[in-house]
């Protein structure tokens, strides 16, 4: 089979795939070539992809029966695919991409590896994809969204055409407007406010949980967040999804806000929805800026991460060499304090040369705190410190 326009044969993971060849859709260097293409395929999201394919095996370990998968958002397959190919227990695969190009290749793809029994393909708008499978009888057991944007607004289809106990993997790569560059559109989507902070990678991500809570609330359904990292240009969150009031109610009880100084490096945990604007530091009285409401809670589970290790090795010799790093900063970090310190930007702030981050962490545990590094940021690190022991550890190393 031939495309009326420039394509190439890739092998990613155990798949073989028909994608774009991205290199001729661009017209100057600066370009970004996936959106050029008249399929979209993104050949950096290769990790993202790794990453989820260990993440619904070990979830399917876990619950020990064959699952049904669905990628509401597929282009020409790549992901889906690679999970009906290297993810054992999976029954069914349901790809679908309103684009009739992209449904096109996707279906090469699906013959190409000999999938036509295991994999359905559909050619229709997302949200009514899903609402297809709403009914208690057809829903998914695994939901992956992995969109040029927001999932936001993909959210209520995909919780009502999930079944409880199910598995949702949500993508988002609008960190502009998550990071606090456009905080009225973070706060359109995701209802709530972020903030322009050293750790606003973290808040993004927790913005992101947070719509997701408040969007399974509605529909009386709790939400269980397993995994969840930030690399290259987005974030990305694998949550389980149980039905019940109660369990709504335990999931709404840890939003609340992150208020934050820009003046001392302080920060302060505010469980709730409703907060004071009044808020001072404690530690200098500057006024407190806030961001939420958002999720409080972990942003992984350390023993998920312990099982996804597992797999990782395992599968090694198919997946990206930087996983198991990343797996290991996740699975130390899950049980740490929400937010982050980064030591140079606090070394900016005083005017300070910037001391080894090991040695910081060294000082702030002579002291008898805990410490630990962050996969969101390699100069980062979260404690049990106060800002102000953080500040004069510091201090004492420059």
């Amino acid at each position: 089979m031939s495309f009326d326009f420039p394509f190439k044969i890739i092998k990613e993971g155990a798949a073989t795939l028909a994608v774009p060849d991205l290199e001729a859709f661009k017209k100057a260097p600066w370009e970004y070539a996936p959106s050029k293409a008249p399929v979209f395929y993104n050949p950096v999201m290769r990790l993202n992809r790794d990453i989820a394919i260990l993440a619904i095996q070990t979830f399917q370990r876990i619950i020990k029966r064959e699952i049904s998968v669905a990628e509401p958002l597929a282009g020409c397959g790549v992901r889906g695919i690679r999970f009906a190919v290297e993810i054992d227990g999976v029954r069914h695969v349901y790809l679908n991409d309103i684009n009739p190009v992209a449904h096109e290749m996707a279906a090469y793809n699906v013959e190409t590896n000999g999938l036509s029994e295991r994999v359905s393909l559909a050619n229709e708008d997302a949200n009514l994809f899903m609402n297809r499978y709403a009914a208690p009888r057809k829903r998914f057991d695994c939901i992956d969204i992995d969109p040029f944007g927001s999932p936001v607004r993909f959210l209520d289809s995909a919780i009502r055409a999930l079944r409880d106990g199910g598995l949702l993997a949500l993508t988002a790569t609008d960190m502009a407007p998550l990071c606090g560059v456009h905080p009225k559109a973070a706060l359109r989507k995701y209802g709530g406010l972020p903030l322009r902070t050293e750790y606003c990678h973290e808040i993004a991500v927790r913005l992101l949980i947070g719509a997701l809570v408040m969007a399974a609330a509605k529909h009386e359904i709790g939400v269980k967040v397993l995994f969840s990292h930030k690399s290259d240009h987005y974030i990305r969150v694998y949550a389980q999804l149980f039905h019940g009031a109660k369990k709504a109610d335990v999931s709404v009880s840890k939003m609340g806000y992150i208020l934050h100084c820009f003046n001392c490096f302080n920060r302060q945990i505010f469980p709730g929805i409703a907060l004071s604007l009044n808020e001072k530091c404690g530690e200098c009285r500057f006024p407190f800026k806030a961001a939420g409401p958002l999720w409080l809670g972990r942003l992984a589970d350390k023993d998920f991460c312990e099982q996804m290790e597992k797999e990782a090795v395992l599968n090694r010799e198919r997946l990206n060499g930087q996983i198991g790093k990343i797996l290991s900063l996740i699975k130390e970090e899950s049980t740490a304090p929400a937010t982050y310190f980064v030591i140079d930007k606090i070394c900016d702030k005083l005017g300070l040369p910037s001391p080894p981050l090991e040695k910081v962490m060294k000082e702030l545990a002579k002291e008898g705190f805990k410490v630990w590094p962050t996969h969101f940021n390699s100069r980062g690190i979260r404690t049990d410190a106060p800002a102000k022991i953080v500040v004069e550890s510091i201090r004492r190393l420059t």
